[in-house]
């Protein structure tokens, strides 16, 4: 499922127009990935959170010439399903 989809489920079950679910959901991103990103964790009931997390220095090798080479640490974005969201897909 893209975006499109996602909007036309959401409004046909909702019961709003298409452009005012491309709104909400344009908007709910937007919220989650600026609080992610200011290093807060975003946690809804029973589907899952969204956090940052530190990926620290490791050694790496470059697959063009193997040499070794150090990757430097950086901060990634991550989901952890909640308990209801892993029931409904793994029953």
């Amino acid at each position: 499922m893209n975006k499109g989809e996602l909007v036309d489920a959401v409004a046909a079950k909702t019961n709003i127009t298409k452009k005012q679910a491309e709104e909400v959901i344009s908007a709910f991103l937007s919220v989650v990935t600026e609080a992610v990103a200011n290093g807060d964790k975003v946690t809804l009931i029973g589907f899952g959170s969204f956090e940052r997390r530190d990926r620290s220095e490791r050694e790496g090798r470059n697959p063009k010439t193997n040499e070794p080479m150090t990757i430097p640490a950086t901060k990634v974005p991550a989901f952890s399903a909640g308990k209801l969201f892993k029931e409904k897909v793994a029953p």
